[in-house]
């Protein structure tokens, strides 16, 4: 993951609404979540939301499946494990017992 990738990214996430989508996504994995079940936890307008959906898809962190008349949302792992790698790439100096307490935060869901 690039720099721009990551900032990208990070801006994607950096507003309420699409951080509460996005998290709420990420609890949904594997099955995802439609965009109707989105917008009705989101409280806002269809077009509203997905203004901000456009935003998490094209920071690549959301994938959009058709399945029959819905669209069901699912978060990219793969952007998601390569923005937390990107993060914690260089942890600790090269010390990885410091970075013992992350992975094992990170180990119960992973």
């Amino acid at each position: 993951m690039t720099t721009d990738d990551a900032t990208t990214a990070f801006a994607a996430l950096a507003h309420p609404t699409r951080l509460d989508a996005f998290r709420l996504l990420v609890k949904a994995e594997p099955d995802g979540l439609s965009t109707g079940q989105l917008v009705e936890a989101s409280d806002l307008t269809q077009s509203t939301f997905s203004t901000h959906l456009a935003v998490l898809a094209k920071a690549n962190l959301v994938i959009a499946e058709k399945h029959g008349r819905h669209q069901i949302q699912r978060v990219n792992i793969n952007a998601l494990r390569e923005l937390m790698v990107f993060l914690a790439k260089d942890c600790c100096a090269g010390l990885p017992e410091l970075c013992a307490p992350l992975v094992a935060e990170l180990t119960p869901c992973c």
